[in-house]
């Protein structure tokens, strides 16, 4: 049980923080490049200005659904800590 509280824990926030990471860079590249980056189309424009929309507001059940399996695994793990090992 520790070992599954463990494994949902940290792998949905990785691969949160995973895909957020990989959005920032494609943005940082449009924007060095002196264009503009539509986000929730995920391409970069050279001619219009778009505004910002928060990673959350794109992807919210990526962000909600893994910070539910974070809190699961959070209880699975106080549950395989607080039972005897066998």
């Amino acid at each position: 049980m520790l070992r599954i509280g463990l494994l949902l824990l940290i792998l949905p926030l990785v691969v949160m923080m995973g895909s957020y990471f990989i959005e920032l860079s494609a943005v940082n590249a449009c924007l060095s490049a002196g264009g503009s980056y539509d986000y929730f189309n995920g391409v970069c424009d050279q001619s219009l200005t778009h505004a910002y929309s928060p990673f959350m507001e794109r992807n919210p059940l990526l962000v909600n659904g893994g910070m539910l399996l974070s809190v699961l695994g959070l209880f699975l793990c106080l549950a395989g800590l607080y039972t005897r090992a066998r």
